[in-house]
């Protein structure tokens, strides 16, 4: 379970503070939202496997002899409000993210839809982030 949230999490940072940074200070704006998008589907399939991990480990956790079962303990929802999150920015805000970079040059109000997208998105990752940290607490307190 903490791998699973170690791989998200840490993915999570590196990408907001490390990855799209350097790249937006490197490239041209166009080049560095191509391996931001590119980057951002690499990011979201991690965080659908890590949520996958996650669950399916504390529900052998839960049915095992050393815990008390709670299938709907804090932790749990958390996880599942952090894949549900990554879904939507995934398959709904990612993706028509990418129907738009093409006319954002061309088109007003491709750009302003751009750009009201990628608020969104931004606080997806910033919720998943949140919620990622709880669970990390609350996970950590649950084996100590």
């Amino acid at each position: 379970m903490l791998l699973a949230l170690i791989v998200w999490i840490g993915g999570i940072i590196f990408f907001a503070f490390v990855l799209a940074p350097t790249l937006f200070s490197l490239l041209s704006v166009n080049q560095a939202g191509n391996v931001v998008s590119s980057s951002l589907t690499a990011l979201h399939w991690m965080g659908i496997l890590s949520a996958a991990v996650f669950l399916t480990c504390s529900l052998l956790y839960n049915l095992s002899k050393y815990a008390r079962p709670k299938p709907f303990a804090v932790v749990n929802v958390f996880v599942m409000l952090m894949l549900a999150l990554t879904l939507i920015s995934q398959f709904g805000i990612t993706s028509r993210m990418r129907t738009l970079r093409p006319q954002i040059e061309a088109s007003i109000e491709a750009r302003a839809e751009f750009d009201r997208l990628h608020h969104w998105s931004t606080r997806s990752e910033g919720g998943v982030l949140l919620l990622g940290l709880g669970v990390v607490v609350l996970t950590a307190r649950r084996f100590s």
